[in-house]
């Protein structure tokens, strides 16, 4: 008896089963400035349930996405790639073209739902996708059919959340029970028309407050309760400590005050206002909270997903793990790139035949240089005017040099 006890006592105690991966909600805005945020210090619009995601949140306040214009931008989440990389450049091919033929390039490219899908998650697209039907992208469920003959273009079906409806989110985080998943939700909000409700437009409209603005305001705070109901689904069903959150805005908008529409040097710019977002990285007890100083772009999306699964990696991708670089495990980036094309395609095979400009910032410094020879590069001190509105380039040409060397060996723009 002595014996077996000591045999007992002596066995190697039971591996511990392997941590669960987590879940993975990518949360992304349609047209909103990267300051039109509580937590990022707006006077007047209301953002409670994303300040909140902040407070406990990693948050880059300079993150970039390459390119102000939305079909590009959301294929570089997905992919992990720079748009002359994935060859999706415009929302719209050019007159005669049909759309089918800009759907090649996202089929001919790793993207994160694939990637996931291989280590074991289901994942649900909900609001913009461009790329045709959600399964051309490797979602496993979604609400975007891409039928042209059904009025597929840049989301169809799937723009009815977060205006109309959450209850796909609900039936779909339901319905995965214990397994992992990743649910894209990327609503039309508050992309226009700006048409939000009463009870909340009431809250912004002021005495010399231009209604136009009032009403933009009130949409981004619109999309703000969204993502609260669905961070509170997660809370609810006891999920938020085993979700990892990643909040960014798809491009800029600056609203006018005179009329509807965008003003200049915001959407489809290289000004901030056009190509400068948030971006949030929460994963409780894994990520550490706090503002951080580093260049981040949304290229690193899906690098940062992909570690935090134990999923593999995206062929070609220049992205980093951004949870490293919050908890001070990984270098920060020293430079962020981009590049801005026509909103239509030239040639949906060659990315140089629609660019506009590439751009980049390295430290403080922001470099414009845009495609047209015959047009001048534009610098500027990016934290001392954050609105762009003095162009050091002929009082610096050798700093333009240097970053424009920089650039080239980045892209071309030829290539």
């Amino acid at each position: 008896l002595l014996a077996l006890l000591f045999a007992g006592a002596c066995r190697a105690p039971a591996p511990a089963a392997p941590p669960r991966p987590p879940n993975v909600v990518l949360i992304v805005s349609d047209d909103q400035a990267f300051g039109d945020f509580g937590f990022m210090g707006h006077a007047v619009i209301r953002t409670p349930h994303l300040d909140r995601l902040a407070a406990r949140s990693a948050v880059f306040e300079r993150g970039y996405v390459p390119s102000s214009l939305c079909r590009p931008s959301l294929a570089t989440i997905v992919t992990g790639l720079y748009p002359h990389q994935h060859k999706i450049t415009g929302n719209d091919p050019q007159r005669g073209v049909a759309r089918e033929a800009m759907l090649r390039h996202i089929a001919a490219v790793e993207t994160l739902p694939r990637l996931l899908a291989r280590a074991g998650y289901r994942s649900l697209q909900t609001g913009k996708w461009w790329e045709g039907n959600c399964t051309c992208g490797g979602f496993t469920d979604g609400m975007t059919h891409g039928d042209p003959a059904r009025g597929g273009r840049h989301g169809d079906d799937g723009l009815r959340i977060g205006r109309e409806t959450m209850q796909p989110i609900t039936d779909f985080v339901a319905a995965c029970g214990d397994g992992p998943f990743l649910l894209w939700y990327a609503p039309f909000l508050p992309h226009r028309p700006h048409d939000p409700p009463e009870r909340i437009l009431q809250r912004y409209r002021a005495p010399g407050r231009s209604p136009h603005i009032a009403r933009y305001y009130a949409m981004c705070e619109w999309f703000d309760e969204t993502c609260g109901q669905l961070l509170d689904e997660l809370d609810r069903r006891g999920l938020s400590d085993d979700t990892l959150v990643v909040f960014c805005v798809d491009n800029g908008w600056i609203q006018r005050p005179d009329r509807q529409g965008y003003a200049e040097r915001s959407k489809r710019s290289p000004y901030e206002g056009g190509v400068r977002t948030p971006i949030l990285v929460s994963w409780p007890g894994r990520v550490a909270p706090g503002r951080q100083a580093a260049l981040a772009s949304t290229v690193d999306i899906a690098a940062t997903v992909l570690a935090a699964c134990g999923a593999g990696v995206l062929a070609q991708s220049p992205g980093q793990d951004l949870i490293a670089v919050a908890n001070g495990t990984a270098t920060p980036r020293e430079h962020v790139f981009g590049e801005i094309f026509t909103h239509d395609v030239a040639d949906v095979d060659d990315p140089g035949r629609s660019l506009l400009s590439r751009w980049l910032v390295a430290g403080r410094w922001k470099l414009i240089v845009p495609a047209d020879p015959g047009a001048r590069p534009e610098l500027y001190d990016v934290v001392l005017d954050p609105a762009e509105t003095r162009d050091l380039a002929r009082e610096q040409p050798a700093r333009v040099r240097e970053l424009a060397a920089m650039l080239d060996r980045w892209w071309d723009g030829r290539s």
